[in-house]
């Protein structure tokens, strides 16, 4: 764990250098292949130490990590061509690669709290300074005070768990509390993360008003970092979750519908997809309140699967905005005609968020299905409207932007560049792929 920690640190002086921007994206996918191959190939997958430490779980949040990251530089070359601060911008994705290790690989339940409030800032300061509206500042106050007004009452919840155990070590989380303010407490600012629907108000706004870089890392990533949090705490929990665990599973079931309706009269690409996220978490989010092996191991494929295909609908919506300045539907018509390569990618990436095989997010939602009509047969009404409304949202954004009448203010055809089609395929394959590997997401619980 140390050397990919201080391979990160002494990175950081080279993002500064003049020729850094595509140095770091062969970087990144370096250290994809060195991380893969010491932790597989090492004798034990713990690489335990004192405060870090890796198992299954973790591995597969990492690995995310760096994949998203590499692609984040791939798709900013704008910021590059710009010369808009593009060193700058390296060394913030640098801290919030770091910080997000250092969140995925904690063993002590401090250091996991300090690094997932840490990575708040780099997000901030993405969005702060290589937004595209004015409105980005309220975008990141949103951001930050929905997180920051949810993270006190768990850092007091935490001291008041060391006060009774004496240790705050994963590891010890079988001394379970039953304490229906502690567990509110303790999980709020990860349903906040996640987000469940009621406080999820911050995550359109923070996505539609981000670049395309800070929308990846929210949608990839920064939502991992609530149902990650769940999955470790929730040995700790257990006493109160067997108890009141139906009220959240009604409000993400309820919440996911809700929200798909909220897709269909979206006139924003972004909002559509950032709202989208909502749905396919809050069905994550009730997999994991049902306690049962199918909903966990569910949660967790589903949350690797929608931070490859979001990330990559995020791409496509940024693709058509730096060639049409808008990411309106009523201009990103007729893209077919614009674009015919694009389309293709188009209807992978929507096919995949609706859930059609062989995709994996098919697996997750097969598993999260089953573990909840497990838990309650009435269950059944709510996820068969949500995956009903899943292909519903998934197929208005393909058809609604690929097909009508080309806007008149559009002059020039264009092919795409290869490094778009890379940046796609390097979403759509993995995604696809990881399905006849499903063993890994069964066999870490």
């Amino acid at each position: 764990m140390m050397k990919i920690m201080m391979t990160l640190i002494f990175f950081i002086p080279l993002s500064f250098l003049s020729f850094s921007f595509w140095l770091s994206q062969s970087f990144y996918m370096i250290m994809i292949m060195v991380f893969t191959g010491v932790m597989v190939t090492s004798s034990s997958l713990g690489a335990i130490s004192y405060i870090w430490g890796l198992d299954l779980l973790s591995f597969v949040m990492i690995l995310l990590s760096f994949w998203v990251c590499s692609l984040m530089v791939m798709a900013s070359s704008g910021i590059f061509k710009s010369n808009y601060y593009y060193s700058l911008f390296l060394f913030v994705l640098l801290l919030l690669l770091i910080s997000l290790i250092c969140t995925f690989a904690s063993l002590n339940l401090f250091v996991f709290y300090l690094f997932f409030e840490f990575s708040l800032i780099p997000t901030l300061i993405l969005i702060l300074g290589w937004g595209y509206q004015p409105e980005r500042i309220q975008a990141g106050v949103y951001l930050l005070f929905y997180t920051l007004v949810a993270s006190l009452p768990m850092m007091i919840s935490i001291f008041y768990y060391y006060s009774l155990v004496g240790s705050l070590e994963f590891f010890f989380f079988f001394n379970s509390i039953d304490y229906f303010m502690f567990y509110l407490c303790m999980t709020m600012v990860l349903f906040v993360k996640i987000p469940m629907y009621f406080v999820h108000l911050w995550l359109p706004k923070a996505h539609v008003e981000a670049p395309v870089s800070g929308s990846m890392i929210l949608a990839g990533i920064m939502l991992k970092l609530g149902g990650y949090g769940l999955l470790r705490l929730m040995p700790m929990l257990l006493p109160v979750a067997v108890k009141i665990n139906l009220t959240f599973i009604v409000i993400s079931l309820m919440g996911g519908f809700y929200v798909s309706l909220i897709c269909v009269r979206q006139s924003d690409l972004k909002a559509l997809i950032a709202y989208s996220s909502v749905a396919h978490m809050g069905l994550a989010l009730g997999g994991i309140m049902t306690l049962n092996f199918w909903g966990i191991t569910g949660a967790l494929t589903m949350m690797v699967a929608h931070g490859l295909c979001s990330s990559g609908l995020f791409c496509l919506a940024n693709i058509s905005y730096e060639r049409l300045s808008s990411r309106s539907f009523f201009l990103n018509k007729g893209l077919i005609n614009l674009m015919p390569s694009m389309s293709l990618w188009w209807f992978l990436l929507c096919s995949s968020n609706m859930a059609a095989p062989p995709s994996l997010n098919l697996l997750g939602e097969i598993s999260l299905i089953n573990s909840l009509i497990s838990w309650s047969i009435w269950s059944m009404v709510l996820l068969s409207l949500i995956s009903f409304f899943s292909a519903v949202y998934s197929l208005f954004l393909y058809s609604y932007s690929q097909h009508g009448q080309l806007f008149s203010g559009v002059y020039s055809f264009s092919g795409g560049e290869s490094r778009e089609y890379l940046l796609l395929f390097m979403h759509w394959f993995p995604l696809n792929l990881l399905i006849m590997k499903s063993e890994y997401f069964m066999c870490w619980v």
